[in-house]
């Protein structure tokens, strides 16, 4: 059983990939799309912290992540995404 909470706080430490987010049989399409945004603010603070120089480079998971939103007929729209700087 899925860890709902946890999931959305920190979603790589339940799933590899957002694609097992969205092969989920246990997660309603509000959850996938909870657990996929909150997986997209934190891949876009790694990016910042990949620009300060503050980590080295991960791989990149946000185009993943985006496609997984866009699968999910979530309205997604690049230019209304949060700044994280």
């Amino acid at each position: 059983m899925i860890d709902i909470e946890k999931a959305i706080l920190v979603p790589a430490s339940v799933f590899k990939t957002p694609e097992e987010v969205l092969n989920s049989q246990e997660l309603s399409r509000d959850q996938k799309i909870k657990i996929l945004r909150s997986w997209e603010y934190d891949a876009r603070q790694l990016e910042v912290a990949e620009e300060e120089n503050m980590i080295g480079t991960q791989e990149d998971i946000l185009d993943q992540i985006i496609f997984a939103l866009r699968s999910l007929d979530e309205e997604y729209n690049l230019d209304q995404t949060s700044p994280t700087k």
